[in-house]
């Protein structure tokens, strides 16, 4: 028996068990985790693009209006919720739970980089607008190649002088190794006593008598199950989360499906290349494509080595997860969701024939699509590395009769008493928000010190200026990003 209960052993669990043991270090907490360690499926550094994300160069975050102007709404959302993850992850290491921030952030430019008079257009509207906030002070635009060349040389050299091309560029940018940070947290919790089972895989949800939540957990190695119960139970599993939010019974559930979109890098561990670029550099999705497989090239540092990552290619597998079951799409189906999937795949046809695309595209199109990147790029520096699965949100609509979500969602029991996450992009750098925004309808007795844990709650960093600067230098010099 214990007050809560964390399903996965991710960025999600570990983030909001942190905070809840630091805010009512009273609280029994058990986690369950299927396989042999924390951080191995989404959070695992190979398996995402460790961005940080914060709307620096994500191009989806700022549509064009039909009047021709830039709408930066969503992107301030996305770049102050990466500020209250650095405040979060500050405060951690100024209390020692993380003893070194070098061993999973590190300060990497991020950059928009496009080609043709139509893009250049639209990323110069962009900058305009951008820029023009104190969120966004200090990013540089450039359409010289001279320019382009000091910021990007790999991107440039190979190029004609005649390309059409434009950058941005903002230097307080990251690279986040989520798999690291997720381990270190986890251990902490483990040193504070929260028990932790890996190789667990949990079965079932339901709600007991009393109102408290039975959890049924099979031990992975030895076949026996046994149960705990919770009042409160979080359900970070990704992709597994909606088969247990649809055995826990709620009504909130009903007409909710998941879409699975796997991933596949290109990898170069070559220092040769990885030494000459020090940038994330994203570009535009194709027509058709999901957000989260928008092209980029990306300076990664994984465990004190420094990488170069370049796709992500999109594919389709009916798992929900990377160590997952090829029965875990038909599992989910239900008659209530069916009309959703229908709903969305009919509305959908452009994403479909792009995955059909992608599933069958040759090692030799792969290539093509990094040199439109990395003109020069040789075949024997790079290989395939898979990344993680992602299942997107399918919502019911009374409209549409089902709608695609390319973001993340909370799903909640009426009394808040369980919540499930599900959806994919922005993901990990967005836990922290993720996070505070359940304990606020979750454990709204428990929030007194947690101005203490993130200096700017209640603040908005968006209308207070002052505060936006203040609040980025003082993590950037606890995290070493000066």
């Amino acid at each position: 028996m214990a007050d809560v209960v964390l399903v996965g052993a991710g960025i999600m669990s570990a983030t909001l068990g942190v905070f809840l043991n630091e805010l009512n270090p009273a609280l029994s907490i058990e986690i369950y985790e299927t396989l042999e360690d924390a951080g191995l499926e989404s959070s695992n550094a190979w398996n995402n693009a460790g961005t940080g994300h914060a709307a620096n160069c994500e191009l989806n975050y700022t549509p064009e209006r039909s009047d021709g102007s830039v709408d930066i709404s969503k992107a301030l959302e996305v770049n102050i919720e990466f500020d209250l993850s650095r405040q979060f992850w500050s405060y951690l290491v100024q209390r020692k739970v993380i003893s070194d921030p070098k061993t999973f952030i590190h300060p990497v430019p991020h950059m928009s980089f496009v080609r043709g008079a139509k893009d250049v257009a639209f990323l110069k509207k962009r900058h305009a607008a951008l820029s023009a906030h104190h969120c966004y002070a200090g990013m540089q635009y450039s359409e010289d190649h001279s320019k382009l060349n000091e910021w990007i040389p790999l991107v440039m050299q190979g190029r004609s002088p005649s390309e059409i091309v434009a950058a941005t560029r903002m230097n307080t940018g990251t690279d986040v190794d989520y798999g690291s940070l997720t381990r270190s947290l986890m251990q902490h919790l483990s040193d504070a006593g929260v028990k932790i089972q890996y190789l667990h895989h949990v079965t079932h949800v339901h709600r007991e008598s009393d109102g408290r939540w039975h959890v049924q957990v099979k031990n992975n190695q030895t076949g026996e199950t046994s149960a705990t119960s919770a009042r409160f139970v979080f359900l970070g599993a990704g992709g597994g989360t909606l088969s247990l939010l649809q055995k826990a019974g709620i009504p909130e559930i009903k007409g909710y499906a998941g879409f699975p979109i796997s991933g596949i890098w290109l990898r170069c561990d070559n220092p040769a290349v990885s030494d000459a670029h020090q940038a994330k550099v994203y570009g535009k999705a194709s027509v058709g494509s999901p957000p989260m497989s928008v092209p980029h090239l990306d300076t990664r540092v994984i465990d004190g080595k420094r990488s170069v990552l370049f796709g992500p290619y999109a594919g389709f597998s009916t798992k929900f997860l990377k160590r997952g079951s090829l029965w875990d799409f038909f599992g989910a189906l239900k008659l209530s969701n069916l009309k959703s999937l229908i709903a969305v795949g009919l509305k959908n046809m452009s994403l479909t024939k792009y995955l059909i695309g992608q599933v069958f595209q040759s090692s030799k199109h792969r290539f093509a699509a990094l040199q439109e990147y990395y003109p020069q790029a040789k075949t024997e520096d790079w290989k395939l590395e898979v990344a993680g699965q992602r299942v997107q949100v399918i919502k019911p609509d009374p409209k549409q009769g089902g709608v695609l979500e390319f973001g993340t969602e909370l799903i909640s029991a009426s009394d808040h008493s369980l919540v499930g996450l599900m959806g994919a992009s922005p993901g990990a750098s967005t836990a922290v928000f993720i996070a505070i925004n359940m304990l606020e309808k979750c454990f709204p007795n428990d929030l007194a010190r947690l101005k203490e844990i993130i200096p700017s709650y209640g603040q908005s960093l968006v209308d207070d200026a002052e505060l936006c600067r203040k609040i980025r230098a003082d993590t950037a010099a606890v995290l070493g990003l000066d």
